[in-house]
């Protein structure tokens, strides 16, 4: 994985047919999607349960570019290393989850992955402070996690933070949670570079008819861009 600052977009699996989720997968891919977002969550530390390692070990192969695996679940240490084997690129945990945050992202990387911290919406960017040279990505979230399809909480204060934080270190600002073309480009503005999108990316298409994705993606991406100043 090279580093680059421009807008990628990461449709999250959340949204899309759990019975077809390879299909899916390399359809959004084929449509122009950067990454793709996969949201574990366990039913303890946000209420909901979604996927574990098997689901991304089975759409791995399905995936051409980045497999970005967000851990909402406590403790995730002892998941790792399953993660990691299941072919993640990107494993983020939660800065609430457990008490030893540099520790996590020292496995994550001993596992040769690349680590992200993700930060709730009442957690200050100062949560990061300390690690900023132990990550490669930080994962706003913009809504409470559990759920998809929320509405959209506005960090760009939170954003703009850590933006200033980063300074020249090679470490995304991912967003996730009510990302849409109205949304994306307040966050983009704030210095964020990697959307993840739900909803806003699945909505109106399918596997056997997956233009609806592309269009989707193509409206959060020039919004995003238009507002960076950066045209593709």
């Amino acid at each position: 994985m090279s580093f680059d600052r421009s807008i990628k977009i990461a449709p999250s699996i959340l949204a899309a047919d759990f019975a077809a989720f390879g299909a899916e997968c390399a359809a959004v891919e084929a449509q122009g999607a950067d990454w793709i977002h996969v949201d574990v969550m366990d039913g303890h530390f946000v209420p909901n349960i979604t996927f574990g390692p098997a689901t991304c070990a089975a759409i791995r192969p399905h995936i051409r570019g980045v497999m970005d695996v967000h851990l909402m679940i406590a403790p995730a240490d002892p998941y790792l290393a399953g993660f990691a084997q299941a072919g993640a690129d990107i494993i983020t945990v939660h800065a609430e989850a457990g008490p030893h945050l540099h520790r996590s992202l020292q496995a994550i990387r001993g596992l040769g992955c690349k680590a992200g911290v993700a930060l709730n919406p009442a957690t200050p960017a100062s949560a990061v402070a300390h690690v900023l040279d132990e990550i490669d990505l930080i994962c706003v979230m913009t809504v409470n996690p559990g759920f998809g399809g929320q509405s959209f909480i506005d960090m760009t204060g939170k954003v703009r933070e850590l933006r200033q934080m980063i300074g020249n270190r090679a470490v995304h600002i991912e967003i996730d949670g009510g990302v849409t073309p109205e949304t994306a480009p307040l966050v983009a503005a704030a210095g964020a570079d990697v959307l993840v999108a739900g909803s806003a990316v699945f909505k109106g298409g399918s596997v056997a008819d997956p233009a609806p994705y592309g269009e989707n993606i193509r409206a959060i991406r020039a919004a995003a861009e238009k507002a960076t100043g950066v045209m593709a």
